[in-house]
């Protein structure tokens, strides 16, 4: 080993907190880099491989009645690979044991033959036997949170009939990876579930022998769904089709491709800036060390080593930094992917888990912090590699600075002396001490970045839950009743009031772009299920218009004003014109808004309804629920308590890890600049500080020129990191808004608080770390140094 790598090893050893602190902060890159790219590697390839094995379908379309003698004619649509029709419908469940009545989503098992596709995956005990009209396999996640087992039985209201039904299997379906019952924003596994019965007793108890309501298509790879949902929709429109969609427009998997989005979003956002600050903090120390070792350099060169030995020595000592950052970071990353991948899979209902990261995502992200710390040493070890040994063996010109009105404006002021020395550092190396304070901005930001999505979230539970959706309950029915049967449901017991609401599949045309959307009828004066403007206030939609949701809007290029083509899919299916009345801000789902007597007029239908809102006696709620189980016409209930409360639990555990991640993530920054700069710091004026020991300052006043000057960088950077928080907060609600949510900017003074206090206090507590090397300063030693 020649001697300039034992003094590699010795400058490693020597360094070694600075080289950790700055270690970790690259970790921290790396390793979100693996768990982003490895979750959203794991999810995609679990979900490909999930559908391509169960066969889940490209294309889906719902009828009111279709003759099974339909299926041929689909079969033989131009790129149609396979069909599957099937029978599907809600049923009230009466569960043992549980006064509160369930929903559940009746669908039929072919009895011949197993399913072409979405195939259910067995979990437990057998598919139902077409002789037993009573067998039923049941969804797992619903099995194992109401304890059911094979042998097992509930009752279930078939189109007014009470049946008996028993349980034989468990199974999975690639359609239910996300499953969420009708008019839920979250998935609620008590209280809905998936039930396969023989395709006999389906059509015996939702009339539908020798018929289907459900149509599954799979098309050939390669080509658009385009051509084939047109084709189904001219074919099933006589039989009440509703319009054929594919998977993008899928319940269930939209919600896994917006929770892929966001992995991605945030492997482009969160990494860079942990290698950047480490390029950073690489840049600093190495500076320094240069700087304190000239005479080395020199001694280094004068015995023979070339410039690029020299160079490269400085590039090792970084790269050595680097290699203790990239392997925490791929350690930290392989555990924190794996973790998350076993939660998601339990979340979304995957039978299975592929996680595999790829060796080019573990090169990928060694590069990318091997890069970022050579690029920051680069600069410093091309000045060593350039220094001439005569001029390096003399210790370093000291700067010159000039009295400016800075100076003149410090002694007007008259600042103590450690003060004017604390602000004379800033202003001599500003470039430094501006870098120092842009990585503490970026922790303010990151902490900010996080905390905003709580006040967001609150936002989001306050509209949806208190402001627009004030009713306890909403009733669903399978099909449009009369109007007149709302004072049915005000004589239910427990129920106070009652509100009539229509809901109708559409598609919006608007020039060359269209969505599918259900347009939601209401009264003008409805007061529990509300439409409300900007200012907060309830917004009437006037007859003969539509109000949309702002995103919609977006979707469409249309503004209040404009007028766009409504093709109903239910109802007599006509087309209108209809004219935007007004566009209102909506952060589930994207809506659209009609006059419910406008509607039933454009139907040129009685008053009907879809949804019964109410708000409900506490007092009496077992009584409603033994009630409505009983209901023929009722295919579920929304408790919005219990959806609301559902909502706030998934979010808030997500909510309670990013946070801690992301204040960890801020504190590690916080502790590698800070410390880094303190230890150059004190470096660099050891010998300043010393004389003023032996001049009589006492310890309190040299450390507040050490701690203080750290202070004050970390004042200074709070509102760039405030600014830089609120841009990132910016960034991450464009990237996770979809069709199904959008997630609003929602910035308060106590966020940009938090944020301050966590970086304030990590910043203050290294200093302190760094300050107690004051006390054990050698000032005789010191007093000696060439500097």
């Amino acid at each position: 080993m020649q001697a300039i790598d034992r003094k590699l090893l010795r400058d490693f050893k020597r360094l070694w907190i600075q080289a950790i602190a700055i270690a970790l902060v690259l970790a921290c890159g790396v390793a979100i880099l693996l768990t982003s790219v490895g979750m959203y590697t794991a999810l995609s390839e679990t979900r490909a491989a999930y559908y391509e094995r169960n066969r889940f379908a490209d294309v889906f379309v719902h009828t009111t009645r279709a003759p099974l003698s339909l299926v041929p004619e689909i079969a033989q649509i131009d790129g149609v690979l396979s069909v599957e029709a099937r029978i599907a419908g809600d049923a009230i469940l009466d569960l043992p044991d549980r006064i509160k009545p369930a929903v559940g989503r009746i669908l039929s098992y072919p009895e011949d033959t197993a399913p072409v596709l979405n195939v259910p995956l067995l979990v437990e005990g057998r598919f139902p036997n077409p002789v037993h009209t009573d067998e039923v396999v049941v969804n797992a996640p619903f099995a194992a949170e109401n304890g059911f087992r094979p042998g097992d039985s509930f009752s279930a209201n078939l189109k007014g009939q009470k049946r008996e039904l028993t349980i034989v299997g468990t199974a999975l379906s690639p359609e239910f990876v996300y499953t969420i019952g009708p008019g839920a924003l979250m998935p609620d596994n008590s209280s809905f579930g998936i039930i396969w019965m023989s395709e006999r007793a389906a059509a015996a108890a939702f009339d539908m022998t020798g018929a289907f309501n459900e149509i599954s298509v799979a098309i050939a790879s390669g080509m658009s769904p385009e051509p084939v949902i047109d084709a189904l929709d001219d074919l099933l429109k006589p039989f009440g089709g509703l319009g054929a969609y594919d998977r993008t427009t899928h319940q269930s998997d939209a919600f896994l491709d917006a929770e892929i989005s966001q992995l991605r979003g945030m492997a482009a956002i969160l990494p860079p800036i942990f290698f950047g600050i480490s390029g950073f903090l690489v840049s600093m120390v190495m500076g320094r060390i240069i700087a304190l070792e000239r005479s080395e350099i020199g001694l280094l060169k004068a015995i023979g080593y070339s410039n690029t030995e020299i160079c490269l020595h400085y590039l090792m000592l970084a790269g050595l930094i680097a290699i203790v950052g990239v392997l925490l970071g791929w350690g930290a990353g392989t555990v924190l992917a794996r973790s998350t991948a076993a939660q998601y899979a339990q979340f979304f209902n995957f039978p299975f888990v592929i996680f595999r990261v790829s060796y080019w995502v573990y090169a990928a992200a060694g590069l990318a912090g091997l890069a970022t710390t050579s690029l920051g040493a680069a600069q410093s070890a091309l000045k060593a590699a350039r220094l001439a040994p005569a001029i390096a063996m003399q210790p370093p010109a000291p700067p010159r600075f000039k009295r400016s009105f800075v100076d003149e404006a410090m002694a007007h002021l008259k600042l103590s002396q450690p003060t004017i020395m604390i602000l004379r550092s800033l202003l001599r190396w500003p470039i430094r001490s501006a870098m120092t304070s842009l990585g503490l901005a970026l922790a303010v930001s990151s902490v900010i970045a996080s905390i905003f999505i709580n006040d967001a979230l609150d936002e989001i539970v306050d509209l949806a839950f208190y402001q627009t959706n004030r009713q306890d309950a909403m009733l669903l029915f399978s099909d449009d009743i009369p109007e007149t049967a709302l004072e049915d449901v005000r004589n239910l017991p427990g129920v106070l009031q009652a509100e009539s609401q229509q809901y109708h599949t559409a598609i919006l045309h608007h020039g060359h772009l269209s969505k599918r959307v259900a347009i939601e009828a209401r009264p003008p004066d409805t007061d529990l299920s509300r439409v409300l403007d900007a200012d907060g206030k309830p917004l009437i939609v006037p007859p003969g218009g539509i109000v949309l949701s702002v995103r919609l809007a977006r979707q469409l290029d249309v503004e209040s004003g404009d007028v766009l083509e409504a093709e109903f899919l239910s109802g007599r299916r006509e087309t209108y014109a209809l004219s935007v009345t007004g566009l209102v801000e909506q952060h589930l789902g994207l809506g659209a808004y009609m006059d419910l007597e406008f509607m039933n007029t454009l139907f040129r239908q009685i008053p009907q309804l879809s949804v019964a809102n109410v708000t409900l006696d506490d007092h009496q709620m077992d009584a409603l629920h033994r009630a409505i189980k009983d209901l023929p016409k009722l295919s579920g209930i929304i408790e919005m308590n219990d959806n609301r409360r559902a909502f706030q639990d998934t979010v808030e555990q997500n909510v309670v890890v990013m946070n801690t991640m992301y204040i960890v993530i801020a504190v590690l920054i916080t502790v590698g600049v800070t410390y880094n700069a303190a230890r150059i710091q004190l470096s660099e004026r050891a010998r300043e500080l010393a004389s003023l020991r032996i001049l009589g300052f006492g310890r309190g006043e040299v450390s507040y020129i050490l701690v203080g000057e750290m202070m004050l960088i970390a004042v200074i950077a709070q509102p760039v990191g405030w600014l830089i928080g609120a841009w990132i907060a910016q960034a991450m609600t464009n990237a996770f808004t979809s069709d199904l949510y959008a997630i609003p900017l929602v910035l308060k003074p106590a966020t940009f608080t938090v944020g301050s206090l966590v970086v304030l206090c990590a910043a203050f507590a290294s200093a302190m770390v760094v300050r107690r090397r004051l006390d054990r300063l050698d000032l005789i030693a010191v007093m000696k140094t060439r500097e």
